[in-house]
Protein backbone atom coordinates (compact mmCIF):
# COMPACT_ATOMS: atom_id res chain seq x y z
CA UNK A 1 0.00 0.00 0.00
CA UNK A 2 2.53 2.61 0.73
CA UNK A 3 4.63 1.69 -2.29
CA UNK A 4 1.90 2.24 -4.56
CA UNK A 5 1.03 5.34 -2.44
CA UNK A 6 4.75 6.67 -3.44
CA UNK A 7 4.21 5.88 -7.12
CA UNK A 8 1.10 7.98 -6.71
CA UNK A 9 2.84 10.82 -5.51
CA UNK A 10 5.55 10.50 -7.57
CA UNK A 11 3.63 10.67 -10.93
CA UNK A 12 1.80 13.57 -9.56
CA UNK A 13 4.82 15.73 -8.80
CA UNK A 14 6.67 14.97 -12.23
CA UNK A 15 4.70 17.61 -13.72
CA UNK A 16 5.41 20.20 -11.38
CA UNK A 17 9.51 18.99 -11.23
CA UNK A 18 9.13 19.24 -14.50
CA UNK A 19 7.43 23.04 -14.53
CA UNK A 20 10.22 24.10 -12.33
CA UNK A 21 12.50 22.59 -14.32
CA UNK A 22 11.56 24.13 -17.49
CA UNK A 23 11.02 27.43 -15.79
CA UNK A 24 14.39 27.34 -14.39
CA UNK A 25 15.83 26.50 -17.84
CA UNK A 26 13.55 29.62 -19.55
CA UNK A 27 14.95 32.07 -16.58
CA UNK A 28 18.86 30.71 -17.25
CA UNK A 29 18.29 31.62 -20.71
CA UNK A 30 16.92 34.97 -20.20
CA UNK A 31 19.73 35.95 -18.47
CA UNK A 32 22.42 34.43 -20.11
CA UNK A 33 20.57 34.92 -23.80
CA UNK A 34 22.46 37.91 -25.67
CA UNK A 35 20.05 40.99 -25.44
CA UNK A 36 18.02 41.79 -28.67
CA UNK A 37 20.85 44.33 -30.35
CA UNK A 38 21.71 45.10 -33.55
CA UNK A 39 23.93 47.98 -32.81
CA UNK A 40 25.60 49.71 -30.15
CA UNK A 41 23.23 51.70 -27.56
CA UNK A 42 23.34 53.53 -24.38
CA UNK A 43 21.20 53.71 -21.55
CA UNK A 44 20.84 56.27 -18.81
CA UNK A 45 20.13 54.94 -15.01
CA UNK A 46 18.95 58.06 -13.00
CA UNK A 47 20.12 58.45 -9.78
CA UNK A 48 17.45 56.67 -7.52
CA UNK A 49 16.39 53.78 -9.54
CA UNK A 50 15.31 51.08 -8.02
CA UNK A 51 16.26 47.30 -9.54
CA UNK A 52 12.26 46.34 -10.37
CA UNK A 53 11.88 49.70 -12.13
CA UNK A 54 15.12 49.46 -14.07
CA UNK A 55 13.96 45.99 -15.49
CA UNK A 56 10.90 48.03 -16.47
CA UNK A 57 12.80 50.24 -18.17
CA UNK A 58 14.63 47.53 -19.92
CA UNK A 59 11.44 46.08 -20.80
CA UNK A 60 10.02 48.84 -22.26
CA UNK A 61 13.22 49.31 -24.54
CA UNK A 62 12.34 45.97 -26.06
CA UNK A 63 15.79 44.03 -24.38
CA UNK A 64 13.76 41.85 -21.48
CA UNK A 65 11.05 40.17 -22.05
CA UNK A 66 9.86 37.95 -19.36
CA UNK A 67 10.19 40.70 -16.16
CA UNK A 68 9.22 38.09 -13.48
CA UNK A 69 11.51 35.59 -14.49
CA UNK A 70 14.47 38.23 -14.06
CA UNK A 71 12.57 39.16 -10.33
CA UNK A 72 12.88 35.66 -9.11
CA UNK A 73 16.53 34.99 -10.55
CA UNK A 74 17.29 38.23 -8.48
CA UNK A 75 15.55 37.02 -5.48
CA UNK A 76 18.01 33.93 -5.99
CA UNK A 77 20.80 35.85 -6.39
CA UNK A 78 20.32 39.50 -4.50
CA UNK A 79 23.91 40.75 -5.46
CA UNK A 80 22.83 41.52 -9.14
CA UNK A 81 20.12 43.97 -7.87
CA UNK A 82 23.08 46.52 -6.39
CA UNK A 83 23.02 48.80 -9.34
CA UNK A 84 24.69 52.10 -9.51
CA UNK A 85 23.81 55.13 -11.52
CA UNK A 86 24.98 56.19 -14.59
CA UNK A 87 25.60 55.88 -18.65
CA UNK A 88 25.92 52.31 -19.60
CA UNK A 89 26.83 50.99 -23.84
CA UNK A 90 25.13 48.33 -24.52
CA UNK A 91 26.55 45.98 -26.95
CA UNK A 92 25.15 43.01 -29.34
CA UNK A 93 26.14 39.76 -27.82
CA UNK A 94 25.97 40.82 -24.55
CA UNK A 95 23.65 39.24 -22.01
CA UNK A 96 21.47 40.54 -19.45
CA UNK A 97 23.56 38.86 -16.32
CA UNK A 98 26.44 40.64 -18.05
CA UNK A 99 24.73 43.91 -18.40
CA UNK A 100 24.10 44.20 -14.83
CA UNK A 101 27.58 42.54 -13.72
CA UNK A 102 28.68 46.14 -15.34
CA UNK A 103 25.71 47.81 -13.52
CA UNK A 104 26.56 46.87 -10.36
CA UNK A 105 30.43 48.28 -10.51
CA UNK A 106 29.47 51.20 -11.85
CA UNK A 107 31.53 50.74 -14.96
CA UNK A 108 29.79 53.64 -16.74
CA UNK A 109 30.48 55.41 -20.07
CA UNK A 110 33.25 57.64 -19.53
CA UNK A 111 33.32 61.50 -21.26
CA UNK A 112 35.93 63.76 -21.90
CA UNK A 113 36.02 67.94 -22.23
CA UNK A 114 39.03 69.25 -22.81
CA UNK A 115 40.19 72.95 -21.49
CA UNK A 116 42.76 74.19 -23.75
CA UNK A 117 45.62 75.70 -23.55
CA UNK A 118 45.72 79.50 -24.08
CA UNK A 119 41.82 79.64 -24.10
CA UNK A 120 40.24 82.72 -21.76
CA UNK A 121 37.39 81.96 -19.58
CA UNK A 122 34.68 83.40 -21.38
CA UNK A 123 36.09 80.26 -23.80
CA UNK A 124 35.17 77.58 -21.38
CA UNK A 125 32.11 79.04 -20.02
CA UNK A 126 31.22 78.60 -24.38
CA UNK A 127 32.64 75.33 -24.51
CA UNK A 128 31.02 73.88 -21.22
CA UNK A 129 27.77 75.74 -22.40
CA UNK A 130 27.39 74.28 -25.74
CA UNK A 131 28.41 70.71 -24.61
CA UNK A 132 24.81 69.12 -23.62
CA UNK A 133 26.52 66.17 -22.00
CA UNK A 134 27.03 68.33 -18.61
CA UNK A 135 24.55 69.76 -16.35
CA UNK A 136 25.12 73.08 -17.14
CA UNK A 137 24.80 75.68 -13.32
CA UNK A 138 27.38 78.45 -14.26
CA UNK A 139 24.82 80.95 -15.66
CA UNK A 140 23.08 80.99 -12.42
CA UNK A 141 26.23 82.12 -10.62
CA UNK A 142 28.51 84.98 -10.65
CA UNK A 143 32.22 84.97 -11.34
CA UNK A 144 32.70 86.15 -7.37
CA UNK A 145 30.38 83.65 -6.49
CA UNK A 146 32.25 81.01 -8.66
CA UNK A 147 35.66 81.36 -7.34
CA UNK A 148 34.12 81.62 -3.82
CA UNK A 149 32.22 78.25 -3.78
CA UNK A 150 36.18 77.07 -5.17
CA UNK A 151 37.89 78.41 -2.18
CA UNK A 152 39.58 81.32 -3.86
CA UNK A 153 37.54 84.61 -2.84
CA UNK A 154 38.84 87.56 -4.67
CA UNK A 155 40.29 86.08 -7.09
CA UNK A 156 39.39 86.23 -10.89
CA UNK A 157 38.59 83.33 -12.70
CA UNK A 158 40.96 83.89 -15.84
CA UNK A 159 44.06 80.95 -16.06
CA UNK A 160 42.75 79.49 -12.89
CA UNK A 161 41.77 76.37 -13.98
CA UNK A 162 44.49 73.82 -15.14
CA UNK A 163 44.11 73.08 -19.41
CA UNK A 164 43.76 69.64 -19.40
CA UNK A 165 41.94 66.58 -20.97
CA UNK A 166 39.31 65.92 -17.96
CA UNK A 167 37.16 62.71 -17.48
CA UNK A 168 33.40 63.10 -16.36
CA UNK A 169 29.71 61.16 -16.36
CA UNK A 170 26.95 62.56 -18.58
CA UNK A 171 25.16 65.19 -16.39
CA UNK A 172 28.05 65.72 -14.08
CA UNK A 173 28.19 69.76 -13.77
CA UNK A 174 29.99 72.34 -15.33
CA UNK A 175 30.92 73.84 -11.50
CA UNK A 176 32.27 69.98 -10.86
CA UNK A 177 34.11 70.10 -13.76
CA UNK A 178 35.96 73.24 -12.91
CA UNK A 179 36.40 72.24 -9.34
CA UNK A 180 38.59 69.54 -10.47
CA UNK A 181 40.21 71.68 -12.89
CA UNK A 182 40.69 74.64 -9.73
CA UNK A 183 42.37 72.12 -7.50
CA UNK A 184 44.47 70.40 -10.07
CA UNK A 185 45.91 73.68 -11.13
CA UNK A 186 46.85 75.01 -7.72
CA UNK A 187 48.35 71.93 -6.52
CA UNK A 188 50.27 71.63 -9.41
CA UNK A 189 51.60 75.59 -8.70
CA UNK A 190 51.87 74.32 -4.94
CA UNK A 191 54.24 72.09 -5.78
CA UNK A 192 56.05 73.96 -8.59
CA UNK A 193 56.30 76.64 -6.01
CA UNK A 194 57.57 74.85 -3.04
CA UNK A 195 60.82 73.69 -5.49
CA UNK A 196 61.51 76.99 -6.93
CA UNK A 197 64.58 79.09 -7.39
CA UNK A 198 64.21 82.04 -4.82
CA UNK A 199 66.14 84.35 -6.74
CA UNK A 200 63.14 84.10 -9.43
CA UNK A 201 61.15 87.87 -9.56
CA UNK A 202 57.90 86.53 -8.28
CA UNK A 203 56.45 87.40 -5.16
CA UNK A 204 53.88 84.74 -5.13
CA UNK A 205 52.78 81.57 -6.92
CA UNK A 206 50.01 83.60 -8.36
CA UNK A 207 52.66 85.64 -10.44
CA UNK A 208 54.63 82.64 -11.43
CA UNK A 209 50.50 81.43 -12.61
CA UNK A 210 50.38 85.04 -14.56
CA UNK A 211 53.94 84.64 -16.49
CA UNK A 212 53.07 80.91 -17.22
CA UNK A 213 50.00 82.40 -19.38
CA UNK A 214 52.16 84.60 -20.90
CA UNK A 215 54.49 82.07 -22.33
CA UNK A 216 51.30 79.87 -22.88
CA UNK A 217 50.05 82.62 -25.63
CA UNK A 218 53.94 83.61 -26.77
CA UNK A 219 54.14 80.09 -28.16
CA UNK A 220 53.05 76.49 -29.03
CA UNK A 221 56.54 75.17 -29.66
CA UNK A 222 57.61 73.31 -26.45
CA UNK A 223 61.41 73.81 -26.77
CA UNK A 224 61.02 77.89 -26.83
CA UNK A 225 58.65 77.54 -23.60
CA UNK A 226 61.91 77.89 -20.83
CA UNK A 227 63.69 80.46 -23.53
CA UNK A 228 60.95 82.64 -23.88
CA UNK A 229 60.50 82.43 -20.18
CA UNK A 230 64.16 83.44 -19.52
CA UNK A 231 63.71 86.50 -21.76
CA UNK A 232 60.95 87.96 -19.84
CA UNK A 233 62.58 86.97 -16.34
CA UNK A 234 65.25 88.87 -17.10
CA UNK A 235 63.31 91.75 -18.17
CA UNK A 236 61.72 91.84 -15.33
CA UNK A 237 65.01 91.22 -13.02
CA UNK A 238 66.94 94.09 -14.77
CA UNK A 239 63.32 96.46 -14.86
CA UNK A 240 62.33 96.61 -18.42
CA UNK A 241 58.67 96.48 -19.17
CA UNK A 242 57.93 93.04 -20.68
CA UNK A 243 56.29 94.53 -23.98
CA UNK A 244 54.67 91.32 -24.98
CA UNK A 245 51.54 91.44 -27.52
CA UNK A 246 49.35 89.26 -26.23
CA UNK A 247 48.79 91.24 -22.95
CA UNK A 248 48.03 94.29 -25.52
CA UNK A 249 45.41 92.19 -27.40
CA UNK A 250 43.49 90.97 -24.00
CA UNK A 251 43.21 94.34 -22.54
CA UNK A 252 41.54 95.46 -25.73
CA UNK A 253 38.81 93.04 -25.41
CA UNK A 254 36.45 93.53 -27.82
CA UNK A 255 37.60 96.19 -29.70
CA UNK A 256 40.47 93.58 -30.91
CA UNK A 257 39.45 92.80 -34.48
CA UNK A 258 42.61 90.85 -35.34
CA UNK A 259 45.49 93.02 -35.58
CA UNK A 260 47.31 95.83 -32.86
CA UNK A 261 47.72 99.20 -34.41
CA UNK A 262 50.94 101.54 -32.97
CA UNK A 263 47.60 103.64 -31.36
CA UNK A 264 47.38 100.24 -29.45
CA UNK A 265 50.71 100.12 -28.24
CA UNK A 266 50.06 103.51 -26.78
CA UNK A 267 46.66 103.15 -24.91
CA UNK A 268 47.24 102.44 -21.25
CA UNK A 269 44.92 99.10 -19.87
CA UNK A 270 46.10 97.28 -16.84
CA UNK A 271 47.00 94.67 -19.29
CA UNK A 272 49.25 96.62 -21.85
CA UNK A 273 52.92 95.87 -20.91
CA UNK A 274 54.08 98.34 -23.11
CA UNK A 275 52.84 100.92 -20.63
CA UNK A 276 52.95 99.09 -17.51
CA UNK A 277 55.66 98.15 -15.68
CA UNK A 278 55.77 94.41 -14.38
CA UNK A 279 52.79 91.78 -14.83
CA UNK A 280 49.66 92.44 -15.72
CA UNK A 281 47.15 91.78 -12.82
CA UNK A 282 45.57 88.98 -13.92
CA UNK A 283 46.44 85.57 -16.08
CA UNK A 284 45.40 86.30 -19.56
CA UNK A 285 44.91 82.59 -20.64
CA UNK A 286 44.19 79.11 -19.42
CA UNK A 287 47.84 76.97 -19.32
CA UNK A 288 48.99 74.02 -19.16
CA UNK A 289 51.51 72.06 -16.71
CA UNK A 290 54.30 72.60 -19.28
CA UNK A 291 53.67 76.43 -19.21
CA UNK A 292 53.93 76.59 -15.44
CA UNK A 293 57.28 74.35 -15.73
CA UNK A 294 58.57 76.88 -18.08
CA UNK A 295 57.98 79.97 -15.61
CA UNK A 296 59.73 78.76 -12.83
CA UNK A 297 62.92 77.36 -15.13
CA UNK A 298 63.55 79.85 -17.27
CA UNK A 299 66.43 78.78 -19.92
CA UNK A 300 69.67 81.06 -18.51
CA UNK A 301 71.78 83.37 -21.12
CA UNK A 302 71.49 86.95 -22.26
CA UNK A 303 68.44 87.15 -25.06
CA UNK A 304 65.81 89.90 -24.41
CA UNK A 305 64.33 89.97 -27.32
CA UNK A 306 62.34 87.55 -29.50
CA UNK A 307 60.23 88.09 -33.03
CA UNK A 308 58.10 85.60 -34.69
CA UNK A 309 59.95 83.98 -37.94
CA UNK A 310 56.53 82.95 -39.45
CA UNK A 311 56.78 79.30 -39.46
CA UNK A 312 55.70 79.24 -35.58
CA UNK A 313 58.81 79.46 -34.41
CA UNK A 314 60.79 82.80 -32.86
CA UNK A 315 64.41 84.82 -33.87
CA UNK A 316 65.95 85.33 -30.28
CA UNK A 317 68.47 88.31 -29.72
CA UNK A 318 70.55 89.40 -27.37
CA UNK A 319 70.32 93.61 -28.03
CA UNK A 320 67.97 96.37 -29.61
CA UNK A 321 69.91 96.11 -32.64
CA UNK A 322 70.25 92.59 -33.37
CA UNK A 323 66.23 93.01 -32.77
CA UNK A 324 65.63 95.47 -34.91
CA UNK A 325 67.62 93.21 -37.70
CA UNK A 326 65.55 90.31 -37.15
CA UNK A 327 61.99 92.31 -36.90
CA UNK A 328 62.97 93.46 -40.57
CA UNK A 329 63.99 90.06 -42.18
CA UNK A 330 60.75 88.50 -40.68
CA UNK A 331 57.97 91.54 -39.87
CA UNK A 332 58.38 93.54 -42.31
CA UNK A 333 59.45 91.10 -45.16
CA UNK A 334 56.82 89.12 -44.38
CA UNK A 335 56.50 85.57 -46.30
CA UNK A 336 53.24 84.76 -47.91
CA UNK A 337 52.68 81.68 -45.85
CA UNK A 338 53.95 83.44 -42.39
CA UNK A 339 52.13 82.72 -39.59
CA UNK A 340 52.80 83.70 -35.90
CA UNK A 341 52.10 79.77 -34.75
CA UNK A 342 52.74 76.38 -35.20
CA UNK A 343 49.04 75.67 -36.01
CA UNK A 344 48.77 78.52 -38.62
Amino acid sequence: MLKKLFYVLLISLLPIFGAVVYGWHLMEEQMHASLPLNEERTLQVRSGTSFNQLIRQLQQEGLVGNTELVRFYARLNPEITAIKAGEYRLQPGQSLLQVLDRMGRGDVVRHYFTLVEGHTFRDVLLALGADDRITQTLDEISDEALMESLGSPDVAPEGMFLAETYQFQRHDRDVDLLRRAHRDLMAFLEQQWEARDESLPYASPYEALIMASIIEKETGVPEERAKIAGVFVRRLEIGMRLQTDPTVIYGMGDAYEGRIRRADLQRPTPYNTYTINGLPPTPISLVGREAIVAAFNPEPGEWLYFVAKGDGTHQFSRTLQEHNAAVRQYQLNRRSDYRSSPGG
